[in-house]
């Protein structure tokens, strides 16, 4: 399948992929085609990042005029994007101040940050902990790889960032155990998602609130994937009432140009980074803040929230269709356009071959679930057509 063009790719490119052989050329909706002209109906969306889909006029228009004004300037002088996409930010998170990165490694990396100099102004000491939960994933960097709860990721790495103590994803009692008067920060995925697809539940979630601002511990939710409407609300932690101290965005907060950011709070922002304590050259150039401003402006025009709630449910009311079908498909998790499948007894990346062959582009999630992560604009239709799809490749 188009193997001169990967043949040169393995040649030339670091191998630390395991890549799927193809080569994709464009996309057009909730579509992608390779080289050869084959469709794939793409449920995936770049890991979660296509969310408005593929060539939307409208994104791509506001790009190609930002293009003919300004890419970069560096973060030394303001631009008119940069103020635009951090008002839009603020105002859909209710949080206080925004700083843009390159990527969500980068935004999970200064909110680590954010949460050490916010201890160290309380008390002048840089010996504080940070817990973080099993099975969590945030990220390759060390800072965001330290407080990934994986030792096959971390094992080739260490020594890691000292003062990461590991809990139990929903399970209060195990994260109070792991409290010294060191802690500075809890981090965790309102949804994990590598992990598994394993949304928090309320009780724990509020339980975790609740015990940070006893102890005056900042709350770092990492809303990278299950952020920006996948759930149906725009972050997911607002379906929970649990606003977060800190909270780390990316990939579909610019929908395929590299952008991430971490938000504070007022408490957070007043009381950590100064200047001179932090920066980037590239982060929230004008170029990828036209970007964000824009898929805010399209968020909201679409009702692409509402959408997600309805079809979400269509979807959810499918695969839990599927897993009474298939005595192999153990269970159905998640909310809104994100879910999982959790297989037992054969391999899911056998399934995900099978799928691409079917002109069905999925993905996995740990060693045995199904993930489901399609661009947001996806119709009932296409729920329809990817069920169809996927029994095939079963």
């Amino acid at each position: 399948m188009s193997s001169p063009y990967i043949e040169k790719a393995e040649a030339a490119i670091l191998h630390t992929y395991n890549r799927y052989p193809v080569v994709f050329d464009h996309g057009e909706g909730v579509h992608l085609y390779d080289v050869d002209g084959k469709e794939y109906l793409d449920f995936g969306a770049g890991i979660a990042v296509q969310s408005l889909g593929y060539n939307h006029k409208a994104y791509t228009k506001a790009l190609k005029d930002q293009i003919d004004k300004l890419t970069h300037i560096s973060n030394l002088y303001y631009t008119v994007p940069m103020m635009e996409a951090a008002e839009k930010v603020v105002k859909a998170s209710g949080m206080s101040r925004v700083f843009f990165t390159n990527s969500g490694t980068e935004a999970i990396e200064g909110a680590l940050k954010v949460a050490k100099k916010y201890a160290y102004e309380q008390d002048g000491k840089a010996d504080h902990e940070i817990i973080a939960m099993n099975h969590s994933f945030h990220g390759r960097s060390l800072g965001a790889l330290s407080v990934t709860g994986n030792e096959h990721y971390q094992a080739p790495f260490k020594p890691l960032l000292p003062g990461v103590r590991f809990a139990d994803f929903n399970d209060l009692e195990s994260v109070k155990a792991q409290v010294t008067e060191k802690t500075c920060a809890v981090i965790l995925e309102t949804i994990q998602g590598e992990g598994g697809i394993y949304p928090a539940t309320e009780e724990f979630l509020k339980g975790v609130k609740a015990l940070c601002e006893e102890r005056d511990i900042l709350l770092i939710l990492d809303e990278i994937q299950c952020g920006m409407g996948r759930t149906g609300y725009m972050f997911a932690w607002q379906e929970y009432g649990v606003m977060p101290d800190i909270m780390t965005c990316a990939k579909a907060i610019g929908c395929g140009v590299p952008v991430g950011a971490f938000v504070l709070g007022e408490k957070a922002a007043r009381g950590s980074l100064k200047p001179g304590d932090h920066g980037t050259t590239y982060g929230g150039n004008p170029f990828v803040c036209a970007a964000v401003s824009k898929v805010f402006d399209l968020y909201e025009e679409e009702h692409i929230l509402e959408h997600v709630l309805r079809v979400g449910d269509y979807l959810t009311g499918r695969l839990n269709e599927l897993v009474q079908k298939y005595e192999f498909l153990k269970e159905r998790r998640g909310k809104g356009m994100i879910q999982g499948l959790e297989v037992t007894g054969r391999p899911v990346g056998e399934i995900v071959n099978h799928a691409l062959e079917n002109g069905l582009v999925l993905m996995t999630a740990g060693n045995n679930v199904l993930r489901f992560v399609p661009p947001l604009v996806i119709t009932e239709e296409d729920v329809d057509c990817m069920l169809e799809k996927l029994q095939k490749s079963f």
